[in-house]
């Protein structure tokens, strides 16, 4: 998290219910989503509860020691989990490993460090997730870490890593992230990859990802476990010469092999979420991609398992899963 520089007290109000304008380039025009009740014309509403995050991370390249913001976040205290995650696609990169442990936000608790970072010996965080909390959850519950800005979606090693901190992911039923919320992430990737270019030929599109919460169902009786999840793109298509968008999502529950995500228009995107936010007037991002065009791409009817650099690692055949390395002549002519 960054925190504006501080103000004299006639200037202070605002600082901290706004995000950081150092995030603004993860807005489409710097315009960030309005979720009534909670974020209002930039404004979030009960301060004391979500906090804006501007995700600040520290990292190392050719022996120099860089802070560089990677995306933005709005983060639910009480039920430990963000609402949405904003950033800007500009295209993927060499890949990492996945880290063994998340970070955390240290200005969620008091802590003066304005860079995500490893939680603290003794510490004891209120107001965040901890890496405890996701101890053994896949065994006991069925339930991981499900990022909201994806690993596969970030164009270098940094930006990669930086996606793993626990303010940027949900408690998401494993067979769900791996099933059809897998598939579609992979998907829009490609869309994105191709469709979404700028005057330059480089990727260029700005995608929110968000979480509806359950009314009690939670995880280690501290982090909510949401009902859905849900995630949006808008971006210019150089080639039609308009604006394009598509929106997606689907309950965050156990599904079986194959499931696949319809996609969605922005209008039925916001008539969903307008659902569970009752006063009405969901918007994600301007005006231009409420109404823009929805990119028609195929739907995903592919048996892949996807890993997070949206890699097939193997194919179905009549309901059983080959390793892809093993069979490379088979997997082509199926492909």
């Amino acid at each position: 998290m960054s925190f504006l520089p501080p103000r004299p007290a006639s200037e202070s109000a605002g600082v901290v219910n706004r995000f950081n304008p150092n995030c603004s380039d993860f807005f489409l025009e710097g315009t960030t989503p309005n979720l009534p009740g909670i974020l209002v014309d930039g404004t979030v509403k009960d301060q004391n509860r979500y906090k804006p995050i501007c995700q600040l991370f520290k990292y190392m390249k050719k022996k120099k020691v860089y802070n560089t913001y990677m995306f933005a976040t709005l983060y639910d205290t009480t039920n430990k989990i963000p609402v949405f995650s904003a950033f800007t696609f500009t295209g993927v990169g060499p890949s990492e490993s996945r880290p063994d442990t998340w970070m955390i936000e240290p200005q969620l608790d008091g802590g003066l460090d304005p860079d995500m970072s490893l939680e603290n010996d003794g510490v004891t965080y209120t107001h965040q997730a901890v890496n405890q909390d996701f101890h053994n959850s896949v065994n006991l519950t069925g339930l991981n870490k499900g990022h909201l800005f994806s690993k596969g979606y970030a164009n270098q090693p940094a930006n990669q890593n930086s996606t793993f901190t626990l303010t940027n992911c949900v408690p998401q039923v494993q067979s769900f992230n791996n099933g059809s919320w897998g598939k579609m992430e992979c998907k829009v990737r490609k869309i994105l990859l191709k469709q979404c270019l700028d005057n330059t030929g480089k990727p260029k599109a700005y995608v929110v990802t968000g979480a509806v919460p359950s009314t009690n169902n939670t995880l280690n009786n501290r982090v909510n476990i949401p009902d859905l999840m849900w995630t949006a793109y808008c971006c210019y298509n150089k080639d039609q010469g308009k604006w394009v968008a598509e929106a997606h999502w689907g309950e965050n529950q156990g599904e079986g092999k194959g499931k696949t995500m319809p996609s969605n228009s922005m209008a039925e995107l916001y008539e969903m979420l307008n659902q569970h936010y009752p006063d009405g007037g969901v918007q994600v991002f301007p005006d231009q991609c409420s109404t823009a065009q929805r990119l028609m791409d195929e739907d995903v009817h592919d048996h892949c398992v996807y890993d997070d650099d949206c890699v097939c690692s193997s194919v179905g055949i009549k309901g059983h899963y080959l390793p892809v390395v093993l069979f490379p002549v088979l997997v082509m002519r199926m492909l």
